[in-house]
């Protein structure tokens, strides 16, 4: 199975659609971080979501944050998406102990809890993000983005995300789905996707059986007449620099700089989204310091 992020339309235009297979992006996420079992399947699932959600933005430079905290002792989920297909993300707790409802189905919801809420931030460039939250009913993750988009955007939509891990722990298979009708959509077609989706087999069984994206819109989809708008390749990326790590010490101020070069002489600073250490000497700090000193950081 090929990672693969597909945009469609259906019915002309009364219903829109995402459709995405990221096993290759959730296996990278796993030995990133070394998750376990169901904490793959909840960092899983989430970046799935949010990479389709990150094509809902307008703008190129634009950035989509999901965040999930139910109480649940994998603690938050955090992931970032752009619109050009790169997601990041990382859990509080990724050796969380596994759950299992029914042998070989992991208990996401029971690690994610459901005492906390979801919450969407979409940075669109403007002078504040727009934040939309929902508080948590299953944990699971897709039943609570369905139930965000109804009561938050007013958009009724149905979103099915899946994560199958192996025995050995690696990333069997990875997608899901983000389907939206339109408000000028006309009973029959409506009636007619309610009934496909009730009756579909379970999204695990379908990835099973899809090699990319678009074939599993053609498995979920049967019988609607789809049109694919966009490809493109969901892909587990950082967008980490020295640069961003140096603008990060420097915005601790002139104290703790001093400090740090007074105790220490140098600094490590680890991205905790890819875990790549940045490492400062100390003549490079004392010219962060400086810096910070600047009459434009003070």
């Amino acid at each position: 199975m090929k990672d693969q992020l597909v945009r469609m339309t259906a019915s002309n235009h009364q219903i829109r659609g995402f459709f995405i297979c990221h096993t290759g992006m959730v296996e990278k996420a796993r030995q990133i971080h070394q998750l376990s079992p169901v904490a793959s399947a909840a960092l899983g699932r989430s970046l799935g979501a949010t990479a389709m959600m990150s094509q809902m933005l307008k703008g190129g430079g634009e950035r989509f944050t999901l965040r999930i905290n139910g109480g649940g002792p994998i603690g938050t989920i955090l992931c970032v998406g752009k619109q050009d297909g790169s997601v990041k993300g990382l859990v509080d707790h990724p050796q969380v102990e596994s759950v299992y409802m029914a042998p070989g189905k992991l208990n996401v919801g029971a690690v994610v809890g459901t005492d906390g809420e979801l919450t969407v931030i979409k940075d669109l460039g403007l002078k504040a993000p727009y934040i939309g939250t929902y508080p948590l009913s299953t944990g699971e993750i897709a039943e609570d983005l369905t139930a965000y988009f109804m009561h938050s955007e007013q958009q009724p939509s149905s979103v099915g995300l899946s994560v199958l891990v192996d025995v050995d722990y690696h990333i069997k298979a990875a997608g899901g789905f983000i389907l939206q009708v339109m408000p000028d959509i006309g009973e029959e077609v409506l009636s007619k996707l309610e009934k496909q989706l009730l009756q579909l087999p379970p999204l695990s069984q379908l990835l099973e059986q899809a090699e990319d994206a678009e074939e599993l819109m053609h498995l979920v989809m049967l019988g609607f007449d789809t049109v694919v708008t966009e490809r493109m390749e969901p892909r587990f990326e950082c967008d980490c620099s020295r640069h961003r790590m140096e603008e990060a010490l420097i915005s601790l101020g002139e104290k703790e700089l001093r400090e740090m070069i007074h105790e220490d002489g140098n600094a490590e600073i680890t991205c905790h989204f890819c875990l790549t250490a940045y490492q400062f000497n100390r003549n490079e700090m004392e010219v962060l310091l400086q810096e910070a000193l600047s009459p434009g950081k003070q």
